[in-house]
């Protein structure tokens, strides 16, 4: 039997677009000529603590009562962006947000955070209601990240 094409040749896909594809991640990305491996990794870790990580929770926590996180963009603003820019003040890296990207007409779109440093990049993924498919979205992203960047490693987090 054969395998039914799950990416449409003359269709146009946005980083969104494969949010909402009611797919497994490993039939997707296998259209895209990559795999998934699911393994434990040893990710870069630090012993250093955040200073400022306690007055930022309580910051959270005092206006969190206040605000409705009805919407992706609302949870984005009050939720990560706050974590994002501690994350960017500690690591002294560059922040991008809704940073555009158009590979070819399957890999375009806008990623919700992209860091830089002089040696890694990070892609940041806000997501709520669905990791799995926030997992596949972020994987096509780094996949059209890898077409534009000559790295070896990707790190990318839902």
């Amino acid at each position: 039997m054969a395998k039914i094409k799950i990416l449409q040749e003359d269709q146009s896909y946005t980083f969104r677009s494969y949010f909402e594809l009611p797919y497994e991640a490993d039939d997707i990305l296998a259209e895209l000529n990559y795999s998934l491996t699911r393994a434990e990794l040893s990710l870069p870790q630090t012993n250093h603590q955040l200073a400022s990580l306690p007055e930022l929770k309580q910051k959270i926590r005092t206006f969190l009562p206040f605000v409705s996180l009805s919407n992706e963009t609302a949870r984005r603003e009050t939720l990560v962006s706050p974590i994002m820019l501690e994350v960017v003040i500690y690591a002294q890296c560059q922040m991008r947000i809704e940073y555009p990207l158009n590979v070819n007409n399957w890999l375009k779109g806008n990623l919700d955070y992209l860091l830089r440093s002089t040696n890694n990049l990070l892609v940041i993924e806000a997501k709520k209601d669905d990791l799995t498919r926030g997992f596949t979205q972020l994987a096509v992203e780094l996949i059209a990240l890898s077409h534009i960047e000559e790295q070896n490693v990707f790190y990318g987090a839902v």
